[in-house]
């Protein structure tokens, strides 16, 4: 079901366990091979996919929020970002207008990373607010957590998300190859590496990587891409199907 497609009474009519579904993405830099609207194109087609599957009748589609936290990109022209409280913030309120309707299942179904601690900490406040309430369900879900595409699909070099690597350029190859932009074979590889491991290290791209790439984009093909849409558009249908079959109590979903 699409939000913005109903009218208010058939929203009010919906059973108020119907989980409310928050796709959200970004736009930013992605490398000099990438488009900026990448992480916003790849999560409308994991959910275009999604939508298209049984569950799709089970859920509220809300549109996808584009703006993102993306200001650990800044250093690269183009990028828009909302700075990580405004964010937060911004997310806290889209689920608590809900909240506010009666419902009580929300999921943030994300396609970018830097959305996703403050996806997690809007629900977390939200879920101190409503401490006295026991059928709430706040759920925030990166799309590529969804599965371990490395563990199923042939010939993936990476073994996690980079960022405009080979996983996201494969995907980018699927949907709309006229946005990837110059001979792939000649870009290098940007490695991972450890950073702060195993504790967390803040950081901008440039700490990371100049060009604006993290992972291996010379790695990619279109066949990949559709490989990895396969799976990821299974794992967040999966994931959505359990929301609507929870029996609205205990701790696991």
């Amino acid at each position: 079901m699409e939000l913005a497609e109903l009218t208010w009474p058939v929203v009010a009519a919906l059973p108020r366990t119907t989980p409310i579904v928050f796709p959200i993405a970004a736009l930013e830099q992605h490398g000099h091979h990438m488009p900026l609207f990448t992480d916003s194109l790849l999560l409308g087609e994991v959910i275009r996919r999604v939508k298209q599957l049984p569950v799709a009748g089970k859920v509220l589609f809300a549109p996808l929020q584009w703006l993102g936290n993306s200001h650990h990109h800044l250093d690269m022209p183009g990028t828009l970002s909302a700075s990580p409280r405004v964010y937060l913030d911004l997310l806290r309120d889209l689920a608590e207008n809900f909240l506010a309707h009666g419902f009580t299942r929300i999921a943030f179904v994300n396609g970018h990373g830097g959305n996703t601690t403050p996806s997690q900490q809007a629900l977390f406040e939200l879920r101190q607010k409503y401490r006295d309430r026991r059928d709430l369900m706040l759920l925030s879900l990166t799309y590529w957590d969804a599965a371990k595409p490395n563990e199923i699909i042939a010939g993936l070099t990476q073994k996690e998300m980079g960022h405009a690597c080979e996983w996201e350029t494969s995907m980018m190859l699927t949907i709309r190859p006229e946005l990837v932009v110059g001979d792939l074979s000649a870009v290098t590889e940007v490695p991972f590496g450890t950073g702060g491991a195993p504790g967390y290290r803040g950081w901008t791209m440039p700490d990371r990587s100049e060009p604006g790439h993290i992972g291996s984009p010379a790695a990619a093909t279109a066949e990949k891409g559709e490989a990895l849409f396969r799976v990821f558009t299974a794992g967040v249908a999966a994931y959505l199907e359990r929301m609507t079959s929870h029996a609205g109590h205990g701790w696991d979903v």
